[in-house]
C-alpha cells in the first residue's frame, strides 16, 4: 500500500491569519475567543465566538474572487495558497492534471443565505444577485481553490457536519493510496459566525454563554463548563506518496498512517451509548496505521467543552486504550479551548496541529482546565504546552447525525 505523507500546511485561524501565528499562539496558551463583532448579537444570550479578525482577504484576493466568494471560501483560498507555498512544490503540468481538491465544509455561505433572504423579503427576487449560488454553495470552496491553483484532478466537498474536513483528508487519503493521484490538496473551510447561525446553536443549549469572560469559555473537561464556542477558519494540507515527496526533495511533517469512520446510528446529536461509534473510528484507524494501541502517544480530542460530550469523549477513549490511559502514558488536548469549534473545519486544522506536534515536539494545552471533571480521568495537557518527541498521533472529529472520524499521523519512519 502506498504510503502518504503531508508536505504542506496553510491555516487561517481564530488565533491567526497563517500556520506560524497559530501554532505559536496554541502553545503560549493565548486565546481567540472574543466578543462577537462580525455582527451585532443584540439580545442574544451567546455574544461571544472565535472569529478570524486579522483574515484581511481584500488584501490577499482579486476584486473578482471577493464578488464570486462566500467568506468561507475566501478562507480556504488564503488557506491553500499558503498550503502550496509552504510546500515549497513548483506544480509541474502532470501534477496540476492529477492533484485533487477536497474540502469539507458543514454549512457554507451561511451569510449571503442571511442576507439574501432579507432582500428577496424586502426588494423582491430581481433584487437578488447573481453570484448568491456560487457564495452559497458548499464544493464551492474546493472549486474556488482548483480554480486559482489550476488543479484539474478531482474535486469536491464532504459534508459531515463537525467531522467533514476529517473525511476529506481520509478521502484523499484513500485516492493516493489507490493509485488514482499522487497528490491531493484537502482540508476544512467554514464562516457561520452570522446572528442566524450563532441563534441555531444557541437554541438548543449547545453554547457557552460565558459571555463576561469569553476567553475563559472554552473550557473542555472542566468541572465548570457549559457549552463550546463557535469559531471560523480554513485549513489544508498537501498530501503526497511518499516516493513523488521524496522524488522532489520534500520536507515532510508527517505521515497519515490511518483513517478510520463510522457511524453512531444512534441521535441526532447525542453520541452512542458507550462510545461505541467513536470506539469503532478509532480503533480502525489504528487498525488501519497497522499500530498497537500502546504506540499512540498523543490525541487532539474532538474536545467540545460540552457537558456530555466531553465525558463520552473521555469514556471512549478510556475504553478502547484502557491502562495506556488510565498510567497516564497517553496524553490528550483539545485545542478548541484556544480556536473555539470551527465545525467544518475543525478536523482539518487539528489533523494540521497533530502534524505541527510531531514536528515540533511541543504538545499544545487545553486551556481553562482548572478542576478537572472527575467523570474524565485521562492525562489532559492542561494550560501550558508540554515538551515530548510524539511517534503517532490521533487526531478525533465526531459530528452531528452520529458521524465519527480519526486520523493517525505518524512521524515518518525508513521502512
Amino acid at each position: 500500500m502506498r504510503r502518504v505523507v503531508v508536505t504542506g500546511i496553510g491555516l487561517v485561524s481564530p488565533c491567526g491569519p497563517n500556520t506560524d501565528t497559530t501554532w505559536r499562539c496554541l502553545l503560549e496558551g493565548k486565546s481567540g475567543v472574543g466578543p462577537i463583532s462580525l455582527f451585532d448579537p443584540g439580545d442574544s444570550a451567546v455574544r461571544i465566538a472565535a472569529e478570524c479578525s486579522d483574515f484581511a482577504p481584500r488584501e490577499q484576493l482579486s476584486k473578482k474572487q471577493l464578488k464570486e466568494t462566500g467568506r468561507f471560501s475566501q478562507m480556504a483560498l488564503v488557506a491553500s495558497r499558503a498550503c502550496i507555498a509552504d510546500a515549497g512544490i513548483e506544480l509541474s503540468d502532470a501534477d496540476r492534471e492529477q492533484c485533487g481538491t477536497i474540502i469539507g465544509v458543514g454549512l457554507g455561505g451561511l451569510e449571503y443565505i442571511t442576507k439574501y433572504s432579507h432582500t428577496l423579503r424586502d426588494r423582491g427576487p430581481r433584487k437578488v444577485s447573481p453570484y448568491f449560488i456560487p457564495q452559497v454553495i458548499a464544493n464551492l470552496a474546493a472549486g474556488q481553490v482548483a480554480m486559482d491553483l489550476g488543479l484539474q484532478g478531482v474535486s469536491y466537498c464532504t459534508t459531515s457536519a463537525c467531522a467533514s474536513s476529517a473525511h476529506a483528508i481520509g478521502n484523499a487519503l484513500d485516492w493516493i493510496r489507490a493509485g488514482r493521484s499522487e497528490i491531493m490538496l484537502a482540508g476544512g473551510a467554514e464562516a457561520t459566525l452570522t446572528g442566524l447561525g450563532v441563534a441555531g446553536f444557541a437554541a438548543m443549549y449547545a453554547l457557552s454563554r460565558r459571555n463576561d469572560a469569553p476567553e475563559q469559555a472554552s473550557r473542555p473537561w472542566d468541572k465548570g463548563r457549559d457549552g463550546f464556542v463557535m469559531g471560523e477558519g480554513a485549513a489544508t494540507l498537501l498530501l503526497e506518496s511518499l516516493s513523488h515527496a521524496r522524488a522532489r526533495g520534500a520536507h515532510i511533517y508527517a505521515e497519515v498512517s490511518g483513517y478510520g469512520a463510522s457511524c453512531d446510528a444512534h441521535h441526532i446529536t447525542q453520541p452512542a451509548p458507550n462510545g461505541r461509534g467513536a470506539i469503532a473510528a478509532m480503533r480502525m484507524a489504528i487498525d488501519a496505521a497497522k499500530l498497537d494501541l500502546a504506540q499512540i502517544d498523543y490525541i487532539n480530542a474532538h474536545g467540545t467543552s460540552t457537558p456530555q460530550g466531553d465525558v463520552q469523549e473521555s469514556n471512549a477513549i478510556a475504553t478502547l486504550f484502557a491502562q495506556h490511559a488510565l498510567d497516564k502514558h497517553l496524553w490528550v488536548s483539545s485545542t478548541k479551548s484556544a480556536m473555539g469549534h470551527l465545525l467544518g473545519a475543525a478536523g482539518a486544522m487539528e489533523a494540521a496541529i497533530c502534524a505541527l506536534t510531531i514536528k515540533h515536539g511541543q504538545v499544545p494545552p487545553t486551556l481553562n482546565l482548572q478542576e478537572q471533571d472527575p467523570e474524565c480521568p485521562l492525562e489532559f495537557v492542561a494550560n501550558q504546552s508540554r515538551s515530548r518527541s510524539v511517534q503517532h498521533a490521533l487526531s478525533n472529529s465526531f459530528g452531528f447525525g452520529g458521524t465519527n472520524a480519526a486520523l493517525v499521523l505518524s512521524r515518518l519512519r525508513d521502512q
